[in-house]
C-alpha cells in the first residue's frame, strides 16, 4: 500500500461534498475518483477540484485502498455488496443499511470476506462527546442520560428516511457507547403522513442505567443536547457549541451560610469531527485499530431503531 491512501468517493450530495472537501484536506489521502448517478454534478465538481469522475465504477474501485459511500440510505446495501467485490476497506455513512435484515447480511459478508467496514456515526468524534465520556467515567454513579436532538426536515436535510433513522440513530449509538448494551426498549412518537417525525424512547441498559432519547423534525429549533444525572453531579453537554458543564454539590460553609451548589466548565479540546472520522478510516485502511463504529455496532443501533419504529407505528 502506498504512503498516501487512495480513496474513491461514491455520492456527491450535500454530505458527500463535505467528505470530498475533507478527504482533499488530509495530507495522507488521495481522492482517486468521485462517482454519482448525477453526471452533471460530477462534472462540475471534477472541474472545481480537479478530481476524476469514474466511468467504470467496478474497475476504479479495484484500484483504490478504500471507498467512502455517501449515497441515499436505501442504496447502501447494494453499494456495499458491489464494493466488497473490489476492495477490503469500506466507509458507509450512517445507518449501515436501511434495515436490520440487510445489515445482518452485511455482517455475514464482512465476516466471510474479512472486510473492514466503518459506519459514519460522526457524533462519536464530537469533541464534547469525548470530554463527556471522560467526566462520566469519573462519576460515582450514572443514573440517567437524556439525549435531545431536533432539526426541521424542511431545512434541506435527508428526507428519504424518518426521524428515527435520520436523527435518533446518532444518539442510539452514543447511548450504547456511553451506557452499555440495551436490555429493554420502550417508545412512543408522532407521525405525519405515515412518517415518524417525533420519537421518544427509554432504553434501559444491562447495568441499570437509563437513556431517555428524543428526536424531532417538527420544531424549528436546532438542538443537540445531552444531560447526565449522576449521584454526585449533573452534566450539561451541548454538542452544537461543544461545551460541557458540571453542576456539583458544594463543599463549602461560608460563615454559617452554606453554598449549596457550584458550576464548572470543563475544557473541551476542539478539532474537526469529520476530519477525525476520516482519519480513522485511513488508519483502518492501514490495518490500525480505531474508535470507529464497525458492522456490529451498526447492526445493534439499527435493531434498536427498528424496535422503536415498530412500537411507534403500533
Amino acid at each position: 500500500m502506498a504512503d498516501r491512501i487512495r480513496i474513491g468517493l461514491l455520492g456527491i450530495g450535500r454530505m458527500g461534498q463535505n467528505h470530498l472537501r475533507n478527504i482533499m484536506l488530509l495530507k495522507d489521502a488521495e481522492l482517486a475518483f468521485i462517482y454519482d448517478v448525477d453526471k452533471e454534478a460530477c462534472a462540475k465538481l471534477s472541474a472545481q477540484y480537479g478530481v476524476k469522475v469514474s466511468e467504470d465504477l467496478d474497475a476504479d474501485m479495484k484500484q483504490v485502498d478504500g471507498v467512502v459511500i455517501v449515497t441515499p440510505t436505501f442504496t447502501h446495501f447494494d453499494y456495499i455488496k458491489r464494493a466488497a467485490e473490489c476492495v477490503k476497506n469500506i466507509f458507509v455513512e450512517k445507518p449501515l443499511t436501511d434495515s436490520a435484515e440487510t445489515a445482518k447480511e452485511v455482517v455475514k459478508l464482512a465476516e466471510a470476506k474479512g472486510l473492514n467496514i466503518q459506519v459514519g456515526f460522526i457524533e462519536r468524534y464530537n469533541p464534547a462527546v469525548a470530554t463527556l465520556k471522560a467526566v462520566m467515567q469519573n462519576s460515582e454513579s450514572v443514573i440517567c442520560t437524556e439525549f435531545n436532538r431536533s432539526n426541521k426536515v424542511a431545512s434541506g436535510r435527508i428526507t428519504d428516511v424518518d426521524v428515527v433513522i435520520d436523527l435518533m440513530i446518532h444518539d442510539i449509538d452514543l447511548a450504547l457507547g456511553l451506557n452499555g448494551k440495551a436490555a429493554r426498549v420502550t417508545a412512543h412518537g408522532h407521525q405525519k403522513n405515515d412518517v415518524i417525525e417525533y420519537a421518544r424512547s427509554l432504553v434501559t441498559h444491562g447495568n441499570g442505567r437509563v437513556s431517555d432519547i428524543t428526536a424531532s423534525r417538527i420544531t424549528e429549533k436546532r438542538i443537540r443536547q445531552i444531560n447526565v444525572a449522576c449521584e454526585d453531579m449533573f452534566i450539561d453537554c451541548n454538542l452544537l457549541v461543544r461545551e460541557v458543564k458540571v453542576h456539583r454539590p458544594a463543599e463549602q460553609n461560608l460563615g454559617g451560610a452554606v453554598l449549596t451548589a457550584k458550576d464548572e466548565a470543563v475544557e473541551v479540546k476542539l478539532y474537526d469531527a469529520l476530519q477525525a472520522e476520516l482519519s480513522d478510516f485511513l488508519k483502518l485502511c492501514r490495518g490500525e485499530k480505531t474508535q470507529a463504529s464497525d458492522v456490529y455496532a451498526g447492526l445493534e443501533s439499527l435493531e434498536i431503531a427498528e424496535e422503536i419504529r415498530k412500537q411507534i407505528k403500533g
